[in-house]
C-alpha cells in the first residue's frame, strides 16, 4: 500500500530523522534540503521583496540560516532575527548560523519594520507549551500589521500531534514541512493556521517507515480501494443493504437508502413501521419497502448483507432491541443517530457486542453521550472510543476521523463546511452500508465514505443541501475510475 498519506507524529518524525542519519544521510544535508525547500516555497509565492526570517534556539531556526542565506543570494533583502544568542545555538543548527554572512538581530516586533513577508522558523511541531514573552508579542504583531507567512514545519503555536493551538499561532499562507505531515497539519484548529501544506522531500529515505510503522494516515484514495464491478456481475453479486426507517422522520432512512444505491449496493430495501409504509413507498422507485416488525423475519434473509440502523428510527428501546437483534446475526453493520443514543448512559449494553465489522458513526453530541468526554485531541478521542467499544469509530466534524480498535486511524481534511446540513450524515451513513455490501472491508469503506462525501460536497459547491450529495456521488466515483476529470467543475453539479 502506497504510504505518501502517512502521518508521522512528533516523536516518530524525530526517529526518522535519527534513522535517516543512521543511514548515512547527515544532518547538515537534512537541514541544507529544508531550508531549500523553504526558499524555495517563498520564492513560487512572492515576488522578490524584504523578508524577515524569524528564527528559534532549535533546529526550525537552523532551517531559517539556510533559506535566508538561498535568498539573499537570490537577492532578497533579507533580516533575520534570533530568539536567543547565537552562541547558544548548537549542532546543525549552529553550522548553519555560521554559514549565515548576514546580521542577525535579537527577536523584537521591531525586527518585523519594512518587511513584505515572514518566515516563521521559531518554532516546530514538538513546542508543547504557550508561547510567551517576545516570541508571542512578535506572533501578535505579525497578525495586527497583517503580513504574509511562510511557516517551517508548523506554525510556531501550533501542536504537531493535536493541532491544538497553544495561545496563540500565526495564520500562515502555507507552511512548509518535511518527509510526511503530522497530526495536527490535519487536526482543527491547527489547520486553519497552517495554510497550504506542503511536504518536502529533504532525502530521508521512505524504507525508514518500515521501523517506525506510523498508525495514521491522512483520508485519500492511497488509503482504500474501491470495489470493481465485474464484467459478469449482477445486482445480487453487489450486496443488499437492510435499512431501518421510523415514523416520523422518514426522510433519514430515505436519504440513506438512496446514497447506498448510488455508492454501488445491488438493492436496498427498508423496513418501516407499518404506519409509515405508504410515505416510504411514496419515494425512489428502485428501494424495497417493506414493514420491519417482526424483526427478526427481516433479518432472517441472508442475502441482507449489510445493515444500517439509526437514521431517524427513534430513540428508545425499540431501536436498541433492533441493534441488539441486527448485532446477534454478525453482519456488516453501521450504527447511526438514533441507533447510538438509544444506548446513551448504558453504553455497556452495546459495547460488549460491538465487533470490528460494526461501524458507529456519531457526530460530537451523540459522541459524548455515548462515551463520556474522554480527553486528548480528536484522533485520541476517536482511537481511545474505537479501543472501549471495540468497533469502527467515525466521529463526524469538519475534521472526520476514522478508527479501528486496533489503532488505525485517518483524519479527512478536505470535506467544506457546506457538509453541516440536515441528512448529510444520513447520507454518509448509507455510503458506508453500501461499501459493505460490495464486500469492503468496514474500516476502509468508512474511510472511503468519508472522503467520497467531502469530494461530492467539493462539487456542488455553495448551497448544498443533503439530496445534492446522492447525485454528486456518480461524478465522483466516475472521476475516482478515470472516466472523467472533474477539476475543473465549480458550483453545482448536472
Amino acid at each position: 500500500m502506497s504510504t505518501v498519506n502517512e502521518l508521522l507524529t512528533v516523536q516518530q518524525m524525530y526517529r526518522a530523522d535519527a534513522l535517516a542519519m543512521a543511514g548515512g544521510v547527515a544532518g547538515e544535508r537534512l537541514m541544507e534540503a529544508a531550508g531549500w525547500a523553504v526558499a524555495r516555497a517563498v520564492r513560487q509565492r512572492f515576488a522578490k521583496g524584504r523578508v524577515a526570517i524569524l528564527c528559534g534556539p532549535g533546529n526550525n531556526g537552523g532551517d531559517g540560516f539556510v533559506a535566508a542565506r538561498l535568498l539573499a543570494r537570490d537577492g532578497w533583502i533579507v533580516r533575520v532575527a534570533l530568539l536567543g544568542r547565537p552562541e547558544a545555538l548548537k549542532g546543525d543548527a549552529a553550522l548553519m548560523a555560521g554559514r549565515w554572512r548576514g546580521g542577525i538581530e535579537r527577536l523584537s516586533a521591531a525586527s518585523l519594520d519594512g518587511a513584505d513577508l515572514v518566515i516563521d522558523a521559531l518554532f516546530g511541531a514538538g513546542l508543547a507549551r504557550p508561547l510567551d514573552g517576545v516570541a508571542k508579542a512578535v506572533i501578535e504583531a505579525i497578525s495586527t500589521r497583517r503580513l504574509p507567512v511562510v511557516a517551517v514545519d508548523v506554525p510556531s503555536g501550533v501542536h504537531g500531534d493535536t493541532g491544538e493551538v497553544l495561545g496563540i499561532a500565526p495564520d500562515a499562507v502555507a507552511t512548509v514541512t518535511f518527509f510526511r505531515k503530522k497530526p495536527g497539519h490535519c487536526l482543527l484548529p491547527g489547520r486553519r493556521k497552517c495554510g497550504e501544506v506542503v511536504v518536502a522531500d529533504i532525502g530521508i529515505p521512505a524504507t525508514v517507515l518500515e521501523s517506525i510503522a506510523p498508525h495514521c494516515r491522512e483520508n485519500g484514495p492511497g488509503a482504500w480501494t474501491l470495489p470493481t464491478l465485474a464484467a459478469d456481475g449482477h445486482k445480487y453479486a453487489r450486496g443488499h443493504v437492510l435499512v431501518t426507517g421510523g415514523a416520523a422522520m422518514t426522510g433519514a432512512a430515505r436519504l440513506a437508502a438512496r446514497a447506498a444505491r448510488r455508492v454501488g449496493a445491488g438493492l436496498v430495501t427498508i423496513a418501516a413501521p407499518a404506519e409509515a409504509l405508504a410515505a416510504y413507498r411514496a419515494g425512489d422507485p428502485g428501494t424495497i419497502v417493506v414493514e420491519a416488525e417482526p424483526f427478526e423475519a427481516v433479518l432472517a434473509d441472508p442475502r441482507r448483507n449489510a445493515l444500517l440502523l439509526g437514521p431517524g428510527g427513534g430513540v428508545g428501546e425499540s431501536t436498541a432491541g433492533h441493534v441488539l437483534a441486527a448485532l446477534a446475526t454478525g453482519r456488516s453493520l453501521v450504527l447511526d443517530a438514533d441507533g447510538l443514543t438509544s444506548f446513551a448512559g448504558e453504553p455497556e449494553r452495546l459495547f460488549g457486542r460491538l465487533s470490528p465489522r460494526v461501524v458507529l458513526t456519531p457526530h460530537d453530541g451523540e459522541f459524548a453521550r455515548l462515551f463520556g468526554a474522554l480527553p486528548g485531541s480528536r484522533l485520541d478521542r476517536a482511537a481511545a472510543a474505537a479501543r472501549l467499544s471495540g468497533a469502527v469509530v467515525l466521529l463526524k466534524g469538519g475534521d472526520t476521523v476514522v478508527a479501528h480498535p486496533d489503532g488505525r486511524a485517518v483524519i479527512t481534511t478536505d470535506a467544506p463546511p457546506d457538509l453541516a446540513t440536515a441528512g448529510a450524515g444520513d447520507v454518509l451513513a448509507g455510503m458506508i452500508a453500501g461499501l459493505l455490501a460490495q464486500g469492503m472491508d468496514p474500516f476502509a469503506a468508512a474511510a472511503a465514505a468519508a472522503w467520497l462525501h467531502g469530494r461530492a460536497a467539493v462539487l456542488v459547491g455553495r448551497g448544498l443541501i443533503a439530496e445534492d450529495l446522492t447525485e454528486a456521488l456518480s461524478d465522483v466515483l466516475a472521476e475516482r475510475a478515470g472516466a472523467t476529470d472533474l477539476s475543473h467543475v465549480g458550483g453545482k453539479c448536472r
